[in-house]
């Protein structure tokens, strides 16, 4: 496999690339910024992407963002994130679409030489490789409730009609009851969904929103 390595530790760096060159693969560069990866590449496009998340020059999340940004430029090239832990947002967008081809590994799990040569060829291949921890963070997040679910069926039903653009009253003759019933349910939404009352945003915007995107 033709591979591009990014990560800024210099002697991580040479590490990877001494790794996998002894395994048989080509290292077509290793670079230690993520500008300069994603600028490798768009000229070389390389079968497989080993990248640190953390990288210069504020050494927070530039690495993971160019992942990010690989994926969706060059959809062909695989991608292999390093990190020190599970980076929560960028794991879930990382995997929220086409996990063919990806992979979310910690640094502290690629001790065993052979596991990770497996998961670079396995992730270079099309296939997946996740970190226990990322898959545990999951899954948890899976199982986690949404505010939505706060909601009763009636209020569920208040919800769906206000994202339909009807009024309270117009809301209230649909289900047969009084106007102020439904500003009752309204108020509990809001409550639920945990929108307190504002001078600048809209509840009944938002929480329209929550629905729509749940």
């Amino acid at each position: 496999m033709r591979i591009v390595i990014a990560e800024d530790s210099v002697l991580l760096r040479e590490g990877l690339t001494r790794l996998l060159a002894d395994a048989g693969e080509e290292i077509v560069a290793a670079v230690g910024d993520a500008d300069t990866a994603r600028s490798v590449v768009d000229e070389l496009e390389p079968d497989i992407v080993v990248m640190d998340v953390r990288m210069p020059p504020t050494h927070t999340d530039e690495g993971i963002r160019a992942a990010l940004a690989i994926r969706r430029h060059h959809p062909q090239v695989a991608v292999l994130v390093l990190s020190q832990y599970v980076e929560q947002h960028y794991a879930t967008e990382l995997l929220a679409g086409d996990t063919a081809g990806v992979g979310y590994l910690l640094k502290d799990r690629v001790a065993d030489v052979g596991d990770f040569i497996d998961a670079v060829r396995r992730v270079g291949g099309g296939g997946t490789a996740l970190d226990p921890e990322v898959v545990s963070y999951l899954l948890a997040r899976s199982r986690r409730k949404t505010p939505l679910e706060r909601l009763t069926p009636r209020e569920t039903e208040v919800l769906q009609l206000m994202a339909e653009g009807r009024s309270n009253g117009a809301i209230a003759s649909e289900l047969v009851v009084s106007d102020g019933a439904i500003e009752k349910h309204v108020s509990s939404i809001f409550a639920k969904l945990d929108l307190p009352p504002a001078d600048t945003d809209h509840r009944r915007v938002l929480a329209v929103l929550r629905y729509l995107d749940a």
